[in-house]
C-alpha cells in the first residue's frame, strides 16, 4: 500500500516538532557563558569577568577575571551569572562575610548591624539539561588544589543554595579560620556572637531550603562552628566524593523548620566522608577537639534529617567518630512512600547508633562497627554522651506492611544490641541473611551476661526471620535454626580498635551463607561468590588476600549510575565491581585518629524482653 503523500505545510510541520526541541536545546548551550574569578582579578567596573586572565591594571569592563565571587554573586540577590552559566573560581582563597571584597551597597540583609547575613546571592536555577555549573578550577582534572571559600564575621552561610535550581557545585573546600564552636558549653571554645569583633568563624557551610537536581561533587565541608551542610525541602540530589568533618554542631543537618524539611525523588550519597561533626576543629591543623553532644547542650549526628520522604541510597562511604548518630534516617518512618538503601558503608565509632533506618530499606555489605565508647576519656567528651541510645549498632523502625532486608553485613558492637528493631506488627517483615553477627563485652550493661546481644525487637510484633547467618559471643548465646553457631569467625580481627572483617583461611564464614540472594559482589566489589557458595559477612574471602579495606571517598568519577539522577534500585544485589572503594583499615586508623582499646563507660542496663 503506497503511503499518502504529505502536503508541503504537513511536512513543514513534522519539521518543527523534530527540530524545534533540538534547537531550543542548542540555543540554551549556545546562549550560556562561562565567567571567571580569580585572586589578581578586578572588580566589577574593572573587569567583566568573560576571561580567565588578571586584571591588566588600568580599563574598565575589561576581558578579565573578577577577583571575588561576590561580584558573580552579590548579596543583593542579583547575580551577575544567568542560569545556565560556569563560574570557575581560580586557585588561592576568597573570605566570605562582612568586609569580603564585592559586597553590595545595595543589599537589603546583609549590612554592618547584620554581619550575618553577608553571603553570597544563591546561583541563579539552571535547566535540567543545561545547569548552572560553580566550581573550582582544576574540577576537571583531579581537583587537586580546590580553592578555598572561608567564613567570617559569624557569617550563617557560606554557599547559599536556597531555593537554587539545576545547579552543580563541585571543587571547593568550603571552611573557616576559627577553632570555636556556636553556643559551645565550654567558655573558651564558645563563638562570640554578641558584639564585634566576632571572629573568623561561619555558622553553615552550605545552606539549602526548597532546591531540587542539585549535584554536590569534590567539595571539603570542614571546620565550620555550627554544620557543616543544612538542607532540606530537597528534591534529586546527588552528593559524591564530598567530605563533611569536623563541624561543631552536625555534618548533615535535614531538619530546616517543620514543615518546610521533608525531601522527595533521589537522594544520592555515594563515595562520601561523614566524621568528627560535634567536635571542634583546630583550623591550622584539622585536629578535633572539645568534642560534645546532647548531655552538653550539642548535638553532634553525622547525618541526620527531620521527617522525610524520598529515595535514600548511601553507598561505598565512611561514617565515622560523629559524637551522636552515625546515620540517622529514622525520620522516615511516617512516610509510605520512602526507602532506604544502605550499600558498601563504612560505620565506626560513632557515639550513638551507628546507622538508624525507618521504614522500607535495605542495609547490605556493609561493616558497621558499634564502638559507641570510643570517646571515653579523649576529646573532653562527656560519659553521658557515650552509647546514646545505649549504642545499638543498627536500628531498624518498621511499620505496617513494611519490609526490611540486613543481608551480607558483618555486625559488631559493644552497646546493648547488635540489631533492634522497633514497631511495625504482624504485617511487617525483616529478613535478617548471610549476616556476620559478632557480639563484644557491653559496656551499657551493669549486671547479667555482659555480652551484646545479637537482635532485641522493641514493641514490636513484626515477624523477624534470620537464615544464613553466623552468631559468635552474643548474649544468651543467641543463634536461631539454620545459622551458624558457637565457631569463632576467624577474621583478621575483633578487637574493637582495630576490628578487621576480612576472613582468614578456614573461617566457618567461607562458603556457608545459606540463603540465596541477588548480591552478587561484596563490601570490596570483589566478585561473590568466589568459591562453592557465597561467603557470609561483609567480605568474601578471595584466598590468601590481606587485610580487608574500608571503604573511602574515591578520587576517580563515579563509575556506575547517572549523577544527575540515580535511580535506586533497593532489591537487586551489588553491580558487577566497577572500581575500588578502599583504604586498609589499618590506614583509616592513623588518618582519622582511631586508636586501639577504650576504657569501658558502664550505665544502667535497661529491661530487655529477649535476647
Amino acid at each position: 500500500m503506497k503511503l499518502p503523500r504529505l502536503r508541503s505545510a504537513s511536512l513543514a510541520l513534522l519539521a518543527w516538532c523534530v527540530l524545534a526541541p533540538l534547537a531550543g536545546s542548542l540555543s540554551a548551550q549556545a546562549s550560556a557563558a562561562t565567567y571567571y574569578v580569580r585572586t589578581d582579578g578586578g572588580d566589577d567596573a574593572q573587569c567583566n569577568g568573560r576571561a580567565d586572565v588578571a586584571y591588566p591594571g588600568s580599563g574598565s569592563n575589561v576581558d578579565c577575571a573578577w577577583k571575588h565571587p561576590n561580584y558573580a554573586l552579590p548579596a543583593n540577590d542579583k547575580p551577575r551569572i544567568d542560569g545556565g552559566d560556569t563560574l570557575i573560581i581560580g586557585p588561592g582563597e576568597y573570605m566570605i562575610g562582612w568586609d569580603s571584597p564585592g559586597l553590595s551597597t545595595k543589599s537589603l540583609r546583609c549590612d554592618r548591624s547584620s554581619p550575618y547575613d553577608c553571603y553570597p546571592a544563591a546561583p541563579p536555577s539552571g535547566k535540567p539539561d543545561a545547569k548552572t555549573r560553580i566550581l573550582g578550577a582544576g574540577h576537571d582534572s583531579g581537583c587537586k588544589a580546590p580553592p578555598k571559600l572561608w567564613g567570617t564575621n559569624r557569617v550563617e552561610l557560606v554557599f547559599n543554595l536556597q531555593d537554587a535550581d539545576n545547579v552543580e557545585v563541585g571543587c571547593l573546600e568550603i571552611t573557616d579560620k576559627s577553632d570555636c564552636v556556636e553556643f559551645h558549653a565550654d567558655d573558651a571554645v564558645r563563638c562570640e556572637r554578641d558584639a564585634p569583633p566576632f571572629g573568623q568563624w561561619a555558622s553553615i557551610g552550605i545552606g539549602a531550603k526548597n532546591s531540587k537536581n542539585v549535584y554536590l561533587h569534590d567539595l571539603n565541608v570542614h571546620g565550620l562552628s555550627g554544620r557543616g551542610i543544612m538542607a532540606g525541602g530537597l528534591r534529586d540530589w546527588t552528593i559524591e566524593r564530598v567530605r563533611i568533618v569536623a563541624n561543631g554542631w552536625a555534618g548533615w543537618d535535614g531538619d530546616v523548620g517543620e514543615g518546610e524539611s521533608s525531601n522527595d525523588g533521589d537522594i544520592v550519597f555515594r563515595n562520601v566522608e561523614i566524621a568528627w561533626n560535634g567536635c571542634a576543629e583546630r583550623w591550622q591543623t584539622g585536629e578535633p577537639f572539645a568534642c560534645w553532644a546532647q548531655e552538653e547542650g550539642g548535638y553532634g549526628d553525622g547525618l541526620g534529617t527531620g521527617k522525610t520522604d524520598g529515595h535514600w541510597l548511601i553507598e561505598d562511604s565512611r561514617i565515622h567518630h560523629n559524637t551522636s548518630d552515625g546515620l540517622d534516617l529514622l525520620y522516615t518512618d511516617e512516610s509510605k512512600t520512602a526507602t532506604v538503601v544502605v550499600r558498601r558503608l563504612y560505620a565506626a565509632a560513632n557515639a550513638g547508633n551507628q546507622v538508624k533506618t525507618a521504614g522500607n530499606a535495605l542495609i547490605e555489605n556493609s561493616v558497621i562497627v558499634g564502638q559507641c565508647a570510643y570517646f571515653h576519656g579523649k576529646f573532653a567528651m562527656s560519659d553521658g554522651d557515650m552509647c546514646r541510645a545505649y549504642g545499638n549498632a543498627l536500628s531498624i523502625g518498621i511499620g505496617p506492611k513494611q519490609t526490611a532486608t540486613v543481608r551480607h553485613n558483618t555486625i559488631t558492637g559493644e552497646g546493648d544490641c547488635l540489631i533492634l528493631t522497633a514497631g511495625g506488627n504482624a504485617t511487617s517483615r525483616v529478613d535478617i541473611y548471610n549476616n556476620a553477627l559478632i557480639g563484644q563485652k557491653d559496656v551499657t550493661a551493669s549486671d547479667g551476661d555482659m555480652r551484646s546481644c545479637g537482635h532485641y525487637a522493641d514493641e514490636s510484633t513484626a515477624v523477624v526471620t534470620f537464615a544464613g547467618n553466623a552468631f559468635w559471643d552474643v548474649k544468651d548465646d543467641m543463634c536461631p535454626p539454620g545459622n551458624v553457631c558457637g565457631r569463632e569467625p576467624k577474621i583478621a580481627s575483633m578487637e574493637m580498635g582495630s576490628f578487621d572483617p576480612a576472613p582468614l583461611a578456614g573461617s566457618p564464614l567461607i562458603d556457608h551463607a545459606t540463603h540465596q540472594t541477588s548480591v552478587t559482589s561484596d563490601f570490596l566489589r570483589q566478585s561473590r561468590p568466589m568459591g562453592a557458595a557465597p561467603d557470609i559477612g561483609a567480605i568474601e574471602y578471595q584466598g590468601g588476600q590481606a587485610k580487608a579495606t574500608g571503604a573511602t571517598p574515591s578520587t576517580s568519577k563515579a563509575a556506575s549510575g547517572d549523577a544527575d539522577g540515580t535511580k535506586i534500585d533497593q532489591t537487586s544485589g551489588a553491580a558487577t565491581p566497577t572500581q575500588s572503594s578502599g583504604w586498609m583499615i589499618g590506614t583509616l586508623a592513623a588518618a582519622s585518629l582511631l586508636t586501639a582499646g577504650v576504657a569501658a563507660a558502664m550505665r544502667k542496663q535497661r529491661g530487655r524482653k529477649g535476647a
